[in-house]
């Protein structure tokens, strides 16, 4: 029996009384194969989470369900991120070294949810995030970066 018959196969038409054996056959192949497919994919998720996923008896539907909800939740997982990553101040807890690994850490997960952010914002977002002791760093990076460019020319 082919498992994934149900993902490979549209729905055959419910056999009526004049259907052959055969498409009666490949109805009920389709059926069970569908029937076993909702019960392996909702078998490992939570019955807390299961509850929360419309009803439906196709697995196929399920599954495009389930992508759906997974869309929408990127979106809030890369808006509650973009808040981070522009809310994260240094605090004299850590030091800078975390703090910008962190930052990192953040824009990395916003790239693994394609939102890009440029290196140049990145670094904007960093010096803007440390604290005052650090001002003569953000100048002398704003002066370093200004004698660069103006070689370049």
């Amino acid at each position: 029996m082919d498992l994934d018959l149900d993902f490979r196969v549209d729905e055959p038409p419910t056999p009526a009384d004049e259907s052959t054996q055969d498409e009666v056959d490949h109805y009920k192949e389709w059926e069970r194969s569908n029937c076993l497919s909702v019960l392996l994919i909702q078998s490992p998720i939570a019955q807390s989470i299961r509850t929360s996923l419309p009803k439906t008896t196709n697995a196929k539907e399920f599954c495009e369900v389930v992508q759906e909800q997974f869309v929408t939740s990127d979106k809030a997982l890369a808006a509650t991120l973009r808040s981070k990553h522009v809310s994260l101040k240094h605090t004299a807890d850590k030091q800078v070294r975390e703090h910008i690994m962190e930052m990192h850490n953040v824009d990395a997960q916003l790239q693994a949810l394609k939102v890009e952010i440029f290196e140049s914002f990145l670094v904007f977002f960093i010096l803007n995030s440390l604290s005052v002791e650090y001002s003569q760093f953000k100048i002398g990076y704003h002066i370093h970066k200004g004698q660069c460019l103006s070689t370049n020319f």
